[in-house]
């Protein structure tokens, strides 16, 4: 899974926003909103990874269990999947 190249991730004040850039301007309209672990998730997205690596990665960053990542895991893949952001 990969984040379409259309989005970007930018950090304003204490808040991640994730935008639409280049033709997505058009298509997408408005922004999401992330925590810092969503903004965490979707910079390995930006390069490329499947769900055991997300998995690896929030366990060696974050202090919780693996089945509570992997729901949270689920939980963001379909959000993004749901607003058409992955590839």
């Amino acid at each position: 899974m990969k984040i379409k190249e259309d989005f970007i991730l930018r950090k304003v004040a204490d808040s991640y926003v994730v935008v639409p850039v280049n033709d997505m301007t058009v298509d997408f309209n408005g922004i999401i909103n992330l925590n810092e672990t969503g903004a965490f998730l979707f910079e390995i997205l930006q390069k490329g990874a499947d769900n055991q690596e997300l998995l690896d990665k929030l366990l060696s960053e974050y202090e919780v269990t693996s089945e509570k990542a992997e729901a949270d895991i689920d939980v963001f893949i379909q959000k993004l999947k749901d607003a058409d952001i992955l590839e």
